[in-house]
């Protein structure tokens, strides 16, 4: 078996006295779905924050294709293959939906032509070009991103994401907001993502996380309580009483 695309180890976080986040391990297999859940205030979205270098843990690793990256920066991270999404909505808004994907994909080109006429950028148009077949947004091309429906922004956020042809995507609930059908969409196309890249996600819509995981982890109070396959981890009593209050 090849070693996880991502290994957490005992990463943790605190603020003041509030320890946020507390030795929490586990790892995220190649081409597959890792939903990390919890209530309110589990510590997911500080948790993904220190995976994606917007925080620096107190202690702990982070590795990367076995590449030790804890508190690397964004870029670093980017570079190494993570890309993720957030809570909030995170596009430019004044930009057209290609020139949201262009520049996402910009990345991919030689340092050489960042100089060069945006004519230039071969690869990063073809990429451009691919993300709007792939996730349907062709006939919005030129429409500005923040005139899109919640629907679409959420779904151009993810193919934003994954324009840098990431190894790992962290998803942070990428269905909130949405409607029952625009969800049922995401999640289609969540599970479609798996042929390209490994995909950590948060999500509340616990119906969807059974669905659609391979593997859950549970967090309570900024500790990991449990993880293993979604029948397996529902079933614990542990879960039941902190997640889905009752036992």
């Amino acid at each position: 078996m090849s070693r996880p695309v991502l290994e957490v180890s005992d990463l943790s976080i605190a603020f003041g006295g509030l320890r946020a986040v507390d030795q929490v391990t586990f790892a995220a297999e190649r081409h597959r779905i890792t939903t990390v859940i919890g209530p309110n205030g589990a510590g997911k979205s500080t948790l993904f924050n220190m995976i994606s270098g917007a925080l620096k843990p107190l202690s702990g690793t982070v590795l990367i294709d076995g590449v030790d990256m804890t508190g690397a920066a964004p870029e670093r991270l980017k570079g190494a293959g993570l890309s993720r999404s957030f809570q909030i909505t995170n596009l430019f808004f004044e930009l057209t939906v290609a020139e949201n994907l262009r520049l996402a994909a910009q990345v991919l080109e030689p340092a050489k032509r960042a100089l060069l006429p945006i004519r230039c950028s071969t690869r990063a148009q073809a990429k451009t070009q691919a993300m709007l077949e792939r996730f349907e947004l062709t006939h919005k091309r030129d429409e500005l991103a923040g005139n899109l429906s919640h629907g679409d922004q959420r779904r151009l956020e993810i193919a934003v994401c994954l324009a840098s042809e990431p190894k790992i995507l962290l998803l942070d609930e990428p269905t909130q907001g949405m409607s029952h059908q625009d969800t049922a969409d995401t999640a289609k196309l969540v599970r479609s993502l798996t042929q390209d890249v490994s995909v950590l996600l948060i999500e509340h819509d616990i119906g969807l996380v059974m669905e659609l995981s391979d593997h859950v982890v549970v967090m309570h109070q900024g500790r990991k309580l449990a993880e293993g396959p979604p029948a397996a981890v529902r079933a614990d009593p542990q879960v039941q009483a902190a997640y889905f209050g009752h036992a």
